[in-house]
C-alpha cells in the first residue's frame, strides 16, 4: 500500500486538473468565497464554528503576497458583513515569508489590524521547519497589537513542548495538531505513537497551564483520551475546542461532541488553488492518496 501511496503522489502533478479534483473537492469549501460562505453558513446553522483560509503558499513576488494580504482584509470584511461564526487562518509564506520577512511582517500586522477592528480572531498557521523560527517571531509582533492572535505547533517536533512553555500565557491560543509535512527524524518523532502521546501532553500541559488549545485532529484514539482526561480533570469547556477539517469522514463523533456541550471548529480551506493544496498535501503525506482513494470508493459505495 505504501508503494501505490507514493506512486500516485508521484504522479498526480502530472494528471489533468479534472482527475485531480475528485482528491480535492472533500476537502476544500469551494473555489469562490461565495461558496466558502454559503458552507460557512449551513455549518454555523448546524452549530459549528469555522475557520477560513484562503488556499496558497510560498507566493513568487511581494507584489503577489500583497494581493493576499489585501484577499484576507476583505475576508475579514465579508465575515463581519455576513454575521458568520467565523476565524480566519493564514500562512506567513503566503504574505510573503519566503521572499522578504519585512513585507511578511507588514502583511501581517496589516492583516491584524483589520481583525482587531472587527474583533475577529486571527491563526498564525505553522509551516514546516525552516520557518518555525520566524512564524513564533512574527505571531509575538501581532500578538502585542491585537490578544486574539493565534499560532500553531506540531507534536511531531521535538522543540514545541519547550515552545509551548515559553509562549503559555492567559490569552495564548494555540492550535495543536501533528504535523503533515515531512521533517528529519533529529527534530522531529517518526513513530505514530510516539507522536500521539507528545500531542497529549501538549494538551494537557496548556491545558494545566494559562492558554486556550484548539485541539486539532481526526484521530478518534486522541479524541477519546483527552476528552476523558478533559473531564476526569474537569477542565471549563472554554479553555478549549475541537478542530478538525472540512469534508474529513468522522461518522457522527463530531454530533456527538456538540450534544455534550463541546465547541467545533471547521478548518475550511477555499480558492483557486486547490490543485496546488492537494498535490503539495500529497508530496508531504504520500499516506493520504490511499486514504482519500478509500473515502471516494465509500462515498461511491454509500451512493450506489
Amino acid at each position: 500500500m505504501k508503494i501505490f501511496n507514493n506512486l500516485i503522489a508521484a504522479i498526480l502533478p502530472h494528471f489533468p486538473h479534472f482527475l485531480v479534483r475528485p482528491f480535492a473537492k472533500p476537502y476544500v469549501a469551494g473555489e469562490t468565497l461565495t461558496e466558502a460562505i454559503k458552507h460557512a453558513k449551513e455549518l454555523n446553522q448546524s452549530g459549528y464554528k469555522v475557520t477560513l483560509d484562503i488556499l496558497g503558499e510560498h507566493v513568487q513576488t511581494i507584489a503577489e503576497a500583497d494581493l493576499i494580504c489585501k484577499a484576507y482584509c476583505a475576508l475579514l470584511e465579508d465575515i463581519n458583513s455576513e454575521r458568520l461564526d467565523s476565524t480566519i487562518s493564514f500562512k506567513l509564506t503566503h504574505v510573503g515569508l519566503e521572499l522578504n520577512q519585512k513585507a511578511a511582517i507588514a502583511n501581517t500586522l496589516t492583516i491584524t489590524e483589520k481583525a482587531k477592528s472587527l474583533d475577529i480572531p486571527v491563526t498564525i498557521d505553522m509551516e514546516n521547519s525552516p520557518y518555525t523560527d520566524a512564524t513564533i517571531n512574527i505571531y509575538q509582533r501581532a500578538h502585542s497589537k491585537f490578544n486574539k492572535v493565534g499560532m500553531v505547533l506540531q507534536a511531531y517536533l521535538i522543540r514545541s513542548l519547550e515552545d509551548l512553555k515559553t509562549l503559555d500565557a492567559t490569552n495564548f491560543h494555540l492550535r495543536i495538531c501533528k504535523g503533515i509535512y515531512r521533517e528529519a527524524a533529529d527534530i522531529a518523532l517518526q513513530n505514530r505513537e510516539e507522536i500521539r502521546t507528545n500531542f497529549i501532553n501538549l494538551t494537557q500541559t496548556l491545558l494545566n497551564g494559562h492558554g486556550f488549545a484548539a485541539i486539532a485532529t481526526h484521530d478518534k484514539v486522541l479524541i477519546d483520551a483527552l476528552t476523558e482526561w478533559i473531564e476526569d480533570n474537569k477542565i471549563p469547556k472554554n479553555r478549549f475546542e475541537f478542530q478538525v477539517l472540512h469534508g474529513v469522514p468522522m461518522g457522527d463523533r463530531l454530533e456527538r461532541l456538540l450534544a455534550r456541550g463541546y465547541t467545533i471548529r471547521i478548518y475550511m480551506p477555499f480558492g483557486s488553488a486547490w490543485f496546488d493544496y492537494a498535490v503539495r498535501r500529497l508530496k508531504e503525506n504520500p499516506d493520504l492518496a490511499g486514504y482519500i482513494i478509500g473515502n471516494l470508493f465509500k462515498r461511491k459505495t454509500s451512493k450506489g
